[in-house]
Order: structure tokens, then C-alpha cells, then sequence
């Protein structure tokens, strides 16, 4: 293809998505308006000024430790009282706590904004090198905020006789013991429904349905045990703090793989597909 015809085609793309096909005020948003509010978003994340950014990703990491201190509370309620296998699938009920303010609050959170910073790079708006310099200042944001919550809660958690650390260890152990293969794929699927609930969300056109998003995608992402590398960073790393059960070895490799997998889930199964749906559909 030559540059003119490239040029002709992503002018063609541009002007589609410039005026998307709009849905009735009570029917759903059409692909392509969910699209172009994608790439917008997208680009203004890219616009902050990077110390915003961290600060953002900093307090997504935060927020998130609440999550882990839901699970933390619950496991430690029903320890001894069920099932240890059941306590872990009835800690969907509580999982969406902290995505739930981390989404609605807007903060920077990582698998959540994959997909959506992807965009402007596959619409030729960003270029791949700014792509992964703001993928790794929210990563950063995210881990640093992660531990500084773990700390906390591995601290404050047993004085309020909230958060015992049977429950920390056996959280850390249960989602570390797979082969690193297992993790891999978990964190696809898991980065796979993260990108998805982005998109939903940008889909909703009210409040209620999207607190409804998160909770149902975040919820089936904790009850079938998928590997969410921000929420995994608390729940490892606080682990690590108390218990030989965790090595620093375990924690980096378990990391480093939960965060590869869900950017491809995000950015391949969501980004790339719902993108090219689009352009096909212009072409043709």
C-alpha cells in the first residue's frame, strides 16, 4: 500500500469516527461512538503532565488495597467455620469493592486503562515508544502504591483484629502456586475482561449501570480465580512481608507475568479487535 492510499485510508477512518452512526437518546451507543469516546479518553490521558499521571496510578494503587483488605476480612471471618475452596469463590462477593472506587474515581489503573491508551497508538494518533513510556509510569504508580497499602494493612489489619496472618499467607500462597504457564494465561483472560469492562463502561450512559459493570466483570474475574497483576501486587507482596511461604523470586516472577499477560488481554483482545471491527467495516 503507498503512502497516498495510507493516507486516504486513515482519513476515511478519521471522518467515520469524527461522526460515528449516534443511537437514540434510550438505545445502546453504537461501536462507533464507544470508539472515538475510547480515543479520546485515551489521548487525554496522553496529555497529562506525567507527574499527574503518577499521582493518579499512585492512588489507583492505594484504592485497590482495599479490595485486598475485603478479602482479607472475609477469609479471616470464615476460616475454620467453611471450606477454605468455598471461602475463596465467596470472595467475589466483596472483589469489586476497590475497582469500584478506582473506576468511578477516575484514578489510573492499569489493566483498566490498557485497552484504552492503546487506541490512540493503533489510530496512528501516539506512537508505540510514548505508548509503553505511559504504560510504565502507571505500572510504577500502581506498584508503589500497592505496597505502600500493603504495608498498612499487614500492619493496622491484626490490631483491629480484622486481618490475621493465616489469612495474608494463604491469600499470597493460593494465588502463586500455579505453574508460571497457568499465570500467564490467567492474566490474558483477566486483562481480557479488564478491557472489556472499560469498554462497557464507556458503553453506560448512567451511573448505576456502571457500578453494575464493574461488579459483575471484577466479580467473575475473583470467582474464577483469574490473575490481576495490581490487586496480585498487594496481595503477594504483603506475603512476602510475613511469610517464608514467598520469596522475592516468587513475587517478581509472578509479577512480571501477571503484568505481561494483561496487557495482551487488554491491548490484543480488546484494543486490536474492537479497532480493527471498525476499520473492516469502513472498508467494506
Amino acid at each position: 500500500m503507498t503512502k497516498n492510499e495510507q493516507s486516504r485510508k486513515q482519513d476515511s477512518i478519521d471522518s467515520d469516527l469524527e461522526h460515528p452512526k449516534t443511537s437514540k437518546k434510550d438505545s445502546p451507543k453504537s461501536h462507533g461512538e464507544i470508539l472515538k469516546q475510547q480515543i479520546v479518553d485515551g489521548q487525554v490521558t496522553f496529555d497529562r503532565n506525567p507527574s499527574s499521571i503518577l499521582l493518579s496510578s499512585l492512588t489507583a494503587g492505594m484504592e485497590i488495597g482495599f479490595t485486598y483488605l475485603s478479602i482479607c476480612t472475609l477469609h479471616g471471618s470464615l476460616f475454620g467455620r467453611v471450606d477454605e475452596m468455598t471461602i475463596f469463590k465467596l470472595m467475589a462477593l466483596v472483589y469489586p469493592v476497590g475497582f469500584i472506587m478506582v473506576v468511578m474515581g477516575q484514578s489510573i489503573l492499569f489493566t483498566e486503562q490498557t485497552s484504552l491508551l492503546t487506541l490512540p497508538v493503533l489510530h496512528n494518533k501516539r506512537s508505540i515508544r510514548s505508548l509503553l513510556k505511559l504504560w510504565g509510569l502507571v505500572i510504577v504508580g500502581n506498584l508503589a502504591g500497592g505496597c505502600i497499602m500493603a504495608v498498612v494493612l499487614i500492619w493496622i489489619g491484626p490490631k483491629l483484629e480484622v486481618v490475621e496472618p493465616h489469612s495474608i499467607e494463604a491469600i499470597a500462597v493460593h494465588i502463586t502456586k500455579y505453574d508460571n504457564w497457568v499465570i500467564f494465561v490467567s492474566a490474558i483472560l483477566a486483562g481480557w475482561l479488564m478491557g472489556l469492562l472499560s469498554w462497557l463502561v464507556t458503553a453506560s450512559k448512567d451511573t448505576v449501570s456502571r457500578i453494575i459493570i464493574i461488579y459483575m466483570i471484577t466479580a467473575v474475574l475473583a470467582f474464577a480465580g483469574l490473575h490481576h497483576s495490581i490487586v496480585g501486587n498487594v496481595e503477594v507482596f504483603a506475603g512476602l512481608l510475613i511469610s517464608t511461604e514467598i520469596t522475592l523470586l516468587s513475587y517478581i516472577s509472578f509479577e512480571s507475568i501477571s503484568l505481561i499477560g494483561n496487557a495482551l488481554g487488554g491491548a490484543v483482545f480488546v484494543a486490536l479487535l474492537k479497532y480493527r471491527a471498525f476499520v473492516y467495516n469502513v472498508e467494506n
